[in-house]
């Protein structure tokens, strides 16, 4: 007999190799007719079961002692579960389509917000097969097939199977004999469809909810552009139908914000054939450039920060002495200056270290905290750029702070500080905060790592921020906290980043002398807020549909003379006001009428439009409109300058102007 601890500190004895399900199927019979108990979830719900923390099927045996739970709608594990059985039925929906004979199946993983499978096909899909393939779903759905777990002996029975159950299994193939020797290899069979997979999924594809196939694209096997072209048919799936109504809904307000379609628009910046990956900042998008870098100088001024500007191109003996000759090159631009090689540089860091090694450095210099807005070059495949979000060159807002491994918690929690009120600033205020710690594969030892760690941590903890453990998945030399944003629509933006390096200083040898007299080694901290300037620019036109804030607005305030012949001379005297303000200003001279202008300078996201008719000239006054429509009235020109003044200065995110009482 095994005994089983349910939640709600209940324990059962049921013998050896009774599922999830048939303790599931008794919980519900106990309940019925009457109330569950204190705390018992919905048995009858349950689309997988979680065996001493680990999520499985719901028809897997229990063998011994254990501790058992249900997966319930509404968690992450079992919107997990749904998509892959999603997964499943999406590619037994394309075998019906095509025949199951005439397709190669490859992957279909669970992503972020939905799935995807790729297929090789013996036609390219063309939009019209998508809906076609979506009723066959629907009608495997309907079908309610049982999903049965079957577990190869070995991997020769695997191969086996795969090779018996269709014609063209080359990529399952592969990925079975790829598997190392011993490990459990595993298939799931609906109706006539089986396909390689570790699970869990669905008791049945009848557990189905609400599912839409979104879009298709081409893929590599493996990632890799040496190997087949494949089709890969983009879907998702949840559990309630109003779910999947909202992130349409969603979809289709990002598709209105795709910062590529904005960033034209707004005529903020270009990629070019003459130029592909590498962006071409307009002057309305350089202003927004310039603010960012601007705003962020001023923050690091107040908390000691020094700049300084390292080369673009150095010698490759440097960069064979930080390693990225060795591990990085295929990703650098490299050419040759009087027949020695020369790289373009793809990070800051060393040009950071040799700022550091001029001259000798004292205890009392540190921490020594280093920023640097450097243009960085990264070699990247066509296929992998995507507006300004991956380009080949790019603006990282770096800082390394070389400083005692005493002194690494205080300056983390510096830095968190910062990154906090940089995106508060910008209205991110939700933030994710991950821990990672060492891989298997690192440098320093063991008592090193115990303490970067511990600073890491007790900087988060003692700052009361709420972060996930991420195990492991630290850089070889040291842990890091990364983080991720959410901006105005739901999305995540992995950003910010704070790295504690032991290696670099080795590497190139630096050194400070010690309160004792004696030759010590700093530890850096490597940090950058913005990150690619290039692509948090591209996220805060999506958070912002492209109606930047004032301080951030590339144009803030245009003046709408309602005739350009008896209102000139109260436009040109405005405007001078409003640019002695320090005001980014500008007339409408144009032709149109009175109500074009004003739309014109609504498509253009300009926060204040100023309107200038026989009244507003005589009393030196403007109308005043607000890019959402309102109207706030006849206001004083200086007052309006000093209002949009203050409210650039303040960083507010709202209109400081109100309606004139």
């Amino acid at each position: 007999m095994s005994r089983i601890s349910l939640p709600g500190d209940r324990v059962v004895e049921r013998p050896a190799g009774t599922t999830a399900a048939q303790i599931f199927a008794e919980l519900v019979a106990e309940t019925a007719g009457g109330p569950a108990p204190a705390g018992a979830p919905a048995w009858k719900k349950a689309v997988a079961a979680k065996v001493n923390g680990e999520v499985v099927d719901v028809s897997r045996p229990i063998g011994g002692d254990a501790t058992l739970e249900p997966v319930l709608p509404g968690s992450p594990e079992a919107l997990e579960v749904l998509r892959h059985t999603s997964a499943h039925v999406l590619a037994q929906a394309v075998a019906r389509h095509f025949g199951l004979d005439q397709v190669e199946f490859a992957i279909g993983p669970v992503i972020e917000e939905g799935f995807f499978y790729d297929f090789d096909l013996p036609r390219q899909l063309v939009p019209e097969d998508l809906p076609k393939i979506e009723e066959l779903m629907e009608a495997i759905r309907r079908e309610n097939l049982p999903i049965v777990r079957i577990e190869a002996k070995d991997r020769e029975d695997a191969l086996a199977i795969v090779r018996a159950d269709r014609a063209k299994s080359k990529f399952k193939q592969e990925l079975i004999s790829s598997f190392p020797e011993g490990e459990t290899v595993s298939f799931y069979r609906q109706g006539e469809f089986t396909d390689l997979c570790r699970g869990p999924h669905l008791p049945s594809t009848g557990r189905l909810a609400s599912f839409k196939i979104m879009s298709i694209a081409g893929a590599y096997w493996r990632g890799d552009s040496k190997r087949e072209q494949l089709q890969r048919i983009y879907a998702t799936a949840f559990f309630e139908r109003d779910e999947l109504k909202a992130y349409v809904k969603r979809l289709e307000e990002a598709e209105k914000r795709d910062h590529r379609k904005v960033g034209v628009q707004l005529d903020l910046f270009r990629i070019l054939p003459e130029a592909p990956g590498f962006p071409l900042w307009m002057p309305n998008g350089t202003i927004v450039f310039n603010e960012l870098i601007t705003e962020m100088r001023r923050k690091l001024r107040r908390r000691d920060y020094v700049e300084a500007r390292t080369p673009h191109i150095m010698n490759a003996d440097l960069w064979k002495r930080s390693g990225h000759w060795a591990h990085y090159r295929q990703n650098m631009y490299v050419t040759q200056i009087e027949e020695r090689d020369f790289a373009v540089k793809p990070m800051n860091c060393p040009g950071a270290a040799l700022v550091f090694s001029q001259g000798l450095r004292s205890y009392r210099d540190l921490p020594f905290r280093l920023a640097e807005f450097g243009l960085c070059h990264r070699y990247e495949e066509s296929g992998a750029l995507s507006g300004m979000t991956r380009v080949r060159s790019f603006v990282q807002d770096d800082a390394h702070v070389f400083c005692t491994l005493d002194q690494v918690q205080l300056e983390i929690r510096g830095i968190l500080d910062l990154i906090h009120e940089v995106y508060g600033e910008l209205g991110m205020t939700e933030i994710e905060m991950f821990l990672a710690t060492r891989p298997a594969d690192r440098t320093g030892t063991d008592a090193m790592w115990d303490q970067a760690e511990g600073s890491l941590e007790q900087a988060l903890r003692s700052g009361g921020y709420q972060f996930k453990l991420n195990p492991g998945d630290g850089a070889f030399y040291g842990p890091k906290i990364d983080f991720k944003i959410k901006d105005a629509i739901g999305r995540g933006h992995q950003t910010a980043t704070c790295q504690l390096d032991f290696s670099l200083p080795e590497k190139f040898d630096l050194e400070y002398t010690g309160e004792d007299g004696t030759r010590k080694r700093p530890v850096v901290i490597h940090r950058a807020i913005y990150g690619s300037i290039e692509r948090f620019f591209a996220i805060l036109i999506e958070h912002f549909a492209g109606a930047f804030p004032l301080w951030l607005a590339p144009e803030q305030a245009i003046i709408v003379p309602v005739s350009e012949e008896r209102h000139a001379g109260a436009a040109a005297a405005a405007l001078k006001v409003l640019r002695d303000a320090d005001i980014r200003a500008s007339v409408d001279w144009s032709n149109e009428k009175l109500g074009k202008k004003i739309r014109n300078a609504s498509i253009r996201k300009v926060p204040y439009v100023l309107v200038i008719g026989d009244r507003e000239a005589e009393t030196s006054e403007v109308a005043v409109r607000l890019r959402d429509g309102t109207d706030l009235g006849a206001l004083p020109v200086a007052d309006v300058a000093a209002a949009l003044r203050a409210e650039a200065a303040s960083r507010s995110l709202t209109p400081g102007l109100r309606k004139n009482p």
